[in-house]
Parts: structure tokens; sequence; C-alpha cells
């Protein structure tokens, strides 16, 4: 199984499609991010990323419902619960 998880893009730099990037921020932690497979986004934009890469633009509160889940597990996993 893979995991995605949401960042916002702060800023974009590269003109050629393939060689787009974005400083993308996770919460605090950024990193710079490849946008080749999303040409559409733009700076204040959510993102899935997986591995580096950018997969698709997502609205910002899909995001907000994804941090929140995964907050959730984080906090039911470290008291010992299994996520339901």
């Amino acid at each position: 199984m893979c995991l995605a998880i949401p960042g916002r893009i702060v800023s974009i730099t590269g003109d050629q499609p393939m060689m787009r990037f974005g400083q993308v921020d996770f919460g605090g932690v950024g990193k710079e991010i490849n946008l080749a497979y999303v040409p559409q986004a733009a700076v204040g934009d959510y993102v899935l990323v997986h591995v580096g890469f950018a997969l698709t633009v997502i609205d910002a509160a899909e995001a907000k419902q994804i941090l929140a889940d995964l907050e959730r597990i984080a906090v039911l996993t470290a008291a010992g619960d299994t996520p339901a």
C-alpha cells in the first residue's frame, strides 16, 4: 500500500514541464517536490505527494480532512489502540 500526504505549495520554480518544482509545506516542514504530474498546480494549491512527486491537486477542505484523519491515527497508535 502507498501513502500520499497532502501539502500546500508555497513557491514554484522551473519553466519546463518535467523540471517544474515546488516548495511544499507539510505542517511546518518544507520539501522540494516535483510538479511534473500536476502542470495546473499553482502557489497556494494543496497537492497529494508520494515519494517526492505531487500526484494530484486537491481542495483545501479535503487536505484538512486527510491531515485530521492522519493525526487521529497517530493519536490512537500512540495510545496503543488500532484505528477503526
